[in-house]
């Protein structure tokens, strides 16, 4: 535990995010670069036995290159929010009440304001409109 006016170091993130991905039934990786302290808490998550998601990225871009790499080397292929809320149903028995293929498109597509929160969630920034949360 770090007291209130501790400043954070890099170098105290990798201990801060193996606590996070051991509490966690997964991580979901939304765009991380070739080397990228997202990947080393992928790599945590994956070596204490925890699913590791990953959301797609342009083939061309440097910012997915780690996330696409994540994809190939067996990450969990995460293109809506169906494939994130059936994960666990295999552990807690507790499936979805609406099949995918009946959902409204509205709710199965990835929106704009989802992907920025995903995306804070995961870098740890804020999207514009929210507080930052502190953790």
């Amino acid at each position: 535990m770090m007291p209130p006016a501790f400043a954070p170091r890099g170098k105290d993130f990798p201990r801060r995010n193996r606590i996070i991905s051991g509490i966690s039934f997964g991580v979901l990786v939304v765009e991380a670069a070739r080397r990228s302290g997202t990947l080393v808490t992928a790599r945590l998550a994956a070596e204490q036995g925890r699913e590791v998601f990953a959301i797609p990225g342009h083939p061309l871009d440097p910012r997915t290159e780690g996330t696409n790499r994540l994809l190939k080397s067996g990450a969990t292929l995460v293109t809506e929010p169906h494939d994130l809320v059936s994960a666990p149903a295999p552990l807690t028995g507790a499936y979805p009440t609406t099949p995918y293929e009946e959902a409204e498109p509205e709710q199965t597509a990835v929106t704009a304001p989802m992907r920025r929160s995903l995306t804070a969630t995961v870098t740890g920034s804020s999207p514009p409109s929210a507080p930052r949360r502190l953790i």
